[in-house]
């Protein structure tokens, strides 16, 4: 009797989260299929011109444009981005700097500051990475 090993697959909607890109914006051949894993690493070791202009100028997935902004995806919902932004509507947003960005990059902020205390506080009392 012989093992036979099946190839990792995943759907195209997870496949794109660990792109980070938005799947709307994807060819169709690959939302309408599924991705192994070695093409995943494949495209991620040498991403073809699709992928490179998708990450270069969008259109982002929520997470992506919140990391740009410096905020929390929770913050881009308060402050009304709910749907995927180009590149160039990140950096008007950035520019043009509204009140509610301004709040939540604050926040986020404060949130990174208070994490980075607790981690200290917990690395001095020799408990690295712990949680109280």
């Amino acid at each position: 009797m012989t093992s036979h090993q099946n190839a990792q697959t995943m759907k195209p909607a997870t496949a794109a989260k660990k792109l980070g890109v938005y799947l709307e914006a994807t060819p169709a051949e690959f939302r309408e299929g599924v991705v192994s894993r070695d093409e995943l690493n494949a495209l991620q070791a040498d991403p073809p011109e699709w992928l490179r202009e998708l990450r270069r100028n969008g259109p982002h997935p929520r997470p992506v444009v919140a990391a740009k902004l410096g905020v929390s995806i929770s913050g881009l919902a308060r402050g009304g981005i709910t749907e995927a932004l180009t590149t160039e509507q990140i950096e008007a947003l950035k520019a043009e700097s509204p009140e509610w960005l301004q709040k939540e990059r604050a926040t986020q902020a404060e949130v990174r500051k208070e994490a980075e205390r607790i981690k200290e506080k917990h690395t001095q009392q020799g408990q690295p990475g712990a949680r109280s």
